[in-house]
């Protein structure tokens, strides 16, 4: 029987610089440090109020392929790589206490259905989310922004469009044989609401 999520993965660029950057400006404590065969190192960090869960920072390499391993680093390096969220009982307080440590925010505190929420970027290019949680329910959030939906535009950029609304240009998704306007893939459509 499955008790609780134990491990997580975290991609980073530089193993020390990483677990550096949680110890010193997030409070996270160092658990492992083991150097393995074939230069492999296992790194992990936990939250000392909950050691049940580690975060191993792991580079990009070894067990992955070179093509999805440089597809990792080309996306950490663009700084929009999704990392995880933490609580706090006070969002804009500890913000303005990390903001003074050099902490990169993407986004100050605000507002959100569920909570407070800032969005701060980590030394290897992740997004955490900082909450201060609040109570809520489904009726707190916009129905309509629950499940983004493909605009006609987008659609059209991306050539899903069928070819009776298609504009006359050339398909772009690169596929052998198409000539303008002959896109035949069908937009993405939102679940139906009730």
């Amino acid at each position: 029987m499955i008790t609780n999520v134990s491990l997580v993965t975290l991609w980073v660029i530089d193993q020390d610089e990483a677990r550096e950057f949680y110890l010193n400006n997030l409070g996270f404590a160092g658990r492992a440090d083991v150097k393995m065969g074939d230069g492999f190192r296992w790194v992990t960090i936990i939250q000392p109020d909950h050691p049940e869960l580690e975060v191993t920072l792991m580079v990009p390499g070894p067990p992955l392929d070179e093509e999805m391993a440089e597809a990792i680093r080309r996306s950490l390096a663009k700084g929009n790589m999704g990392g995880f969220g933490l609580q706090t009982t006070d969002c804009q307080k500890t913000y303005e206490e990390l903001v003074a440590k050099g902490v990169e925010f993407i986004q100050p505190p605000s507002d959100r259905p569920y909570g407070i929420e800032a969005v701060m970027r980590d030394n290897s290019g992740n997004w955490l989310v900082l909450v201060e949680q609040k109570p809520y329910s489904a009726e707190d959030f916009d129905q309509r922004l629950t499940a983004p939906t493909l605009t006609e535009a987008d659609a059209r950029r991306k050539c899903l469009m069928p070819d009776s609304v298609a504009p006359p240009v050339a398909c772009r998704s690169g596929r052998p044989g198409r000539t303008p306007g002959a896109c035949s893939a069908r937009p993405r459509r939102s679940p139906a609401r009730s």
